[in-house]
């Protein structure tokens, strides 16, 4: 300024030099005089720096909770959690997942060492307890889950046996003295369970019909299963689900429909100019060109019929594998034998149980989707279930998502509203001839988003990044979504140890359950579910397994790894918070990091 304190350059010129700045450098200038200040607060100057730091396609409006493009930058680089504070070392062998309870207090942990673990979270996480699952028969431990009100702990693992076994068990675990309340059978042992209520969980059960036709049964169990009452059911089956082309129920998930009025700020998949979003809903008896395969109805029927008439009275027939006259056979006996979903109250207070499954090859492709409704959620009443006919076998599903290629991790949003995917595609146009041989998926991993609301899929997907294992090489990723963020692993590779040497197991028709893992990506990523942009990579020595939120502060993240540790991540502002041993005045640009991440 001159000495009359008038600036010696206008405000627009001082703009046009802060646009040829960093975000560091324009922070230090504004700290010069008042005009450079206030120019470096500009709105116009942080929507540029916000597009061209991030990368973020111009197209894509601000957050729609963001109240100014400063404080939105500020968000994506102050409070993503991506600075190491803990190394856990607790585990004797690799780490295979974690979950939080749900009011952030505890979270736990499974690993090949066969044990699970339960931890204190506070400032300094502290290790409060751990289950010894060998003198069960366990070989390792593999997913856990708390129940509603955090009082008791599921964890689900794998038994020893042979080489091709598939069986699993889930442990319930009391958190008041850490005592073993019951234990339930589960196979396969991915389809790793979950509850339903706070005394109830679901397992799975698979039973063989053929030679690549199957049976799985979802079960309901109660908790506390030392009931002195003879007239109390301890179980019940909940669903009884026809498998073809060596495809099984894996990965069990439930979503809450009550739920999905909270507050939710995924941006609409509706924009204006995008295309139309893919609807998956297949069980609504709409008349909009439903899928015949995916909806059989009287022409199917007929037309399979009309096949195997032919087949047996010796006619000129395309000719068919055993396999393929399998499921053939297997389709036309599962119609009029298959009870269909229910309708009614529409999903309303109800829930939904989602899980991976297929129809045309036992690598999973698609995920499907069964309301439960309030009278079933408890064991009470006939154990074989309620409201199925002698002739109706099996239990429809209310509606299928098709993803079109090999499902690799699924995660629900905090409000059970949107379905998180992760998928490898299969190429454009492909066709499954053999259900032992998929085709061949993509190296790049996409992250695909259902609204579990509308029954549509988000046009938007993340494309994330490459892996290069085969087909039969995949293993399920576990992925975590919090109110503004994605957090996913980076493992999905083959090499030597990883989880080949705990989980090489295959399933009754020689397909993968789980196989090998290697060090092909050693770390975690975070992405913003606004702005499909990859913010964070944590790094670790070996396979990231597993990635989890606290549900109460989304700035805490946790990842575990096949290097047997546990690390936890905070945001550089919780950092900042915690280091600070009294107040003292801080530059208005310390939050900006010298170093980019």
């Amino acid at each position: 300024m001159d000495e009359g304190g008038t600036p010696l350059l206008p405000d627009s010129l001082v703009y046009q030099i802060f646009l040829s700045l960093g975000p560091a450098d324009v922070l230090a200038a504004g700290l010069v005089c008042r005009q450079w200040q206030a120019v470096s607060r500009d709105e116009f100057l942080w929507r540029e720096q916000f597009y061209r730091y991030y990368q973020v396609a111009r197209d894509v409006p601000r957050h729609p909770a963001a109240t100014s493009w400063y404080e939105e930058f500020r968000r994506l680089y102050d409070r993503v959690p991506c600075v190491e504070v803990q190394t856990l070392t607790e585990h004797t062998d690799q780490v295979l997942h974690l979950s939080f309870s749900h009011s952030g207090y505890q979270f736990a942990s499974c690993s090949k060492d066969c044990t699970v673990k339960i931890w204190n979270n506070d400032l300094t996480i502290s290790l409060l307890h751990s289950a010894d699952m060998r003198p069960y028969n366990w070989s390792y431990t593999q997913f856990s889950q708390f129940n509603q009100d955090d009082s008791l702990l599921l964890a689900s693992g794998v038994f020893l046996g042979p080489h091709n076994s598939s069986s699993g068990e889930i442990a319930v675990i009391s958190l008041d003295n850490f005592a073993l309340l019951s234990r339930v059978r589960n196979k396969p042992y991915d389809v790793f369970g979950c509850w339903l209520t706070d005394t109830s969980l679901i397992s799975g059960n698979l039973h063989r019909i053929g030679d690549i036709t199957s049976c799985s049964v979802l079960w309901l169990n109660n908790a506390f299963q030392d009931v002195e009452s003879e007239n109390v059911n301890v179980v019940k089956r909940l669903f009884k689900i026809q498998n073809l082309n060596a495809s099984t129920i894996r990965t069990v998930m439930v979503a809450d429909c009550s739920r999905f009025d909270s507050p939710d700020l995924l941006l609409d998949a509706d924009a204006p100019g995008a295309a139309p979003s893919r609807v998956f809903d297949l069980g609504g008896g709409s008349d909009d060109g439903e899928d015949e395969a995916a909806s059989p109805g009287p022409a199917r029927t007929k037309g399979l019929r009309r096949l195997l008439d032919g087949l047996l009275e010796g006619q000129a027939q395309p000719p068919l594998s055993e396999r393929a006259l399998e499921t053939k056979v297997a389709e036309l006996l599962a119609q009029g034998r298959t009870k269909p979903p229910e309708r009614g109250s529409a999903f309303v207070g109800n829930k939904l149980l989602v899980f991976t499954t297929g129809c045309l090859t036992y690598s999973p492709h698609q995920i499907g989707i069964k309301q439960i409704l309030p009278h079933q959620m408890t064991t009470a009443g006939p154990v074989l279930g309620e409201g199925r006919g002698s002739d109706a076998f099996f239990d429809a599903l209310d509606h299928v998502i098709d993803v079109h290629g090999h499902i690799i991790g699924m995660g629900l949003s905090p409000d059970n509203r949107y379905l998180y995917v992760n998928s490898r595609a299969w190429p454009r146009g492909s066709v499954v001839a053999d259900p032992m041989q998929p085709p061949p998926i993509a190296e790049e991993i996409d992250l695909l988003v259902f609204d579990l609301k509308t029954m549509r899929e988000v046009k938007r997907a993340l494309r994330a990044h490459r892996a290069y294992t085969p087909n039969d090489e995949c293993f399920f990723i576990f992925l975590d979504v919090s109110r503004d963020f994605v957090a996913r692993s980076g493992g999905c590779g083959a090499g030597r140890g990883g989880r080949g040497a705990r989980a090489a197991g295959r399933g009754p028709w020689g397909s993968p359950w789980t196989l090998p893992s290697g060090a092909e990506d050693r770390h975690g990523y975070i992405w913003d579910r606004h702005y499909n942009i990859c913010l964070a990579k944590l790094r670790h020595q070996d396979v990231v397994n597993s990635v989890v939120f606290s549900p109460q502060e989304q700035e805490l993240l946790l990842t575990a790894s096949d290097d047997a540790t546990i690390k936890a991540w905070r945001s550089p502002r919780t950092v900042r918070v915690h280091q600070a041993s009294r107040p003292r005045p801080r530059p208005l640009f310390s939050w900006f990091a010298n170093q980019r991440r």
